[in-house]
């Protein structure tokens, strides 16, 4: 059986629970996890123990907090102040976890959906995005990971052009991969704004609303922005619960067209009522 998982941030004793009920089996299921698999939780650490032990068994997306850990792992970016993954920073196995962590995908498309972090501008296709995504996957698993780290923060470029080269192409994709929301219909994005579809500033749609987009009709699965909550459209999945924030942690049964829904509400919830910018 196959199963997509929003976003865990370190709530490890959730995605223990959710996988007891979904009595899964690393020998006989496989996991998509969504992305941020760290970070504003309690237990980064075992979050990130439990799922390098399943092996091939676990397929994992990079999210934002995770690439986060990796710029400060290299040296490339400061602690915040509600960062919470010292536990992996200061552990006997930070090398082979931060290892594990950059091989790990930016996008996939398996199972019959495209599964990505946060999303895709609208001029991208299917093909495009793995293409993309396999750019910065390579970088990031090769000897250049640490000098990239260091360039990777920024919001400009803020519109995807196929000409982008060097740090600031990787940049760009890694914004629309990994903290999209919403986008004009020419692809430029907003970086600013992180309620709920309601939100949207003036000229600009949620990613999935976008006029005209490539991967319309390709089930896409999404985690990364808790305000919108459960999003479940014949070819959409939006799967970021906020768990951490006192919601729920959620995976969906995805085989032969199923869409089982299961949950589990968090017994760590960090700061509920924090605010949506640090979401």
């Amino acid at each position: 059986m196959n199963y997509l998982v929003g976003d865990v941030q370190g709530c490890c004793g959730a995605l223990r629970r959710l996988l007891a009920q979904l009595d899964f089996s690393a020998s006989r299921d496989r996991l998509y996890m969504l992305g941020d698999l760290v970070n504003r939780g309690p237990q980064s650490l075992a979050t990130l123990q439990l799922l390098r032990g399943f092996g091939g068994s676990a397929l994992c997306l990079l999210g934002n907090h995770d690439l986060h850990l990796l710029a400060v792992a290299y040296g490339g970016r400061r602690l915040h102040r509600n960062d919470t993954f010292n536990d992996v920073l200061n552990a006997p196995d930070r090398d082979a976890c931060i290892d594990w962590l950059r091989q790990q995908c930016l996008a996939v498309h398996e199972q019959g959906w495209l599964m990505v972090h946060a999303g895709v501008v609208p001029q991208w296709d299917v093909a495009t995005t793995l293409a993309l995504a396999g750019e910065v996957q390579a970088v990031l698993r090769s000897a250049a990971a640490g000098e990239f780290l260091h360039t990777m923060y920024g919001d400009e470029p803020s519109r995807w052009e196929a000409n982008l080269q060097g740090p600031l192409r990787l940049r760009c994709i890694i914004n629309v991969l990994t903290r999209i929301r919403f986008v004009s219909a020419d692809g430029s994005l907003d970086m600013k704004t992180k309620e709920g579809a309601h939100a949207a500033p003036a000229g600009m749609v949620p990613w999935f609303d976008a006029p005209g987009r490539r991967t319309l009709g390709t089930p896409i699965a999404f985690g990364h922005w808790s305000t919108l909550g459960l999003l479940n459209r014949p070819d959409l999945l939006g799967l970021d619960t906020g768990c951490v924030w006192g919601g729920a942690l959620t995976a969906v049964r995805i085989d032969a067209g199923r869409r089982d829904i299961t949950q589990v509400k968090c017994d760590t919830a960090q700061r509920p009522g924090q605010p949506a910018e640090d979401r």
